[in-house]
C-alpha cells in the first residue's frame, strides 16, 4: 500500500497503485533518488490529463488541493 499525504498536515488524502505512484515519479522533479515529496498545482493536474494519467489519481490529486492554488504532498510505502 502506498499512502498519499499531505506534507504540511500530515493527513491521509488517499493510496496509490505501484502504476499511480510510477506516474508521479515519471512527471515530477525529484531532488534527489530519496526524495518523495511534489508540489502540485491546478496547472500540473491540466497537464497531468493531457500525458494520460488515470481518473482515480487525478480525482485524488484534485481533492488534495481542492481551494488552494496548490499543496505538497508526500507519498510512503506502508
Amino acid at each position: 500500500m502506498i499512502k498519499l499525504l499531505n506534507k504540511e498536515t500530515n493527513v491521509l488524502l488517499g493510496e496509490l497503485t505501484e502504476s499511480q505512484l510510477q506516474f508521479l515519479i515519471d512527471q515530477l522533479e525529484e531532488e534527489d533518488s530519496a526524495d518523495q515529496d511534489y508540489w502540485i498545482s491546478p496547472e500540473q493536474i491540466a497537464l497531468f490529463k493531457e500525458q494520460g494519467a488515470d481518473y482515480a489519481l487525478l480525482d485524488l490529486l484534485e481533492k488534495a488541493i481542492a481551494g488552494t492554488d496548490g499543496a505538497e504532498v508526500i507519498w510512503q510505502k506502508a
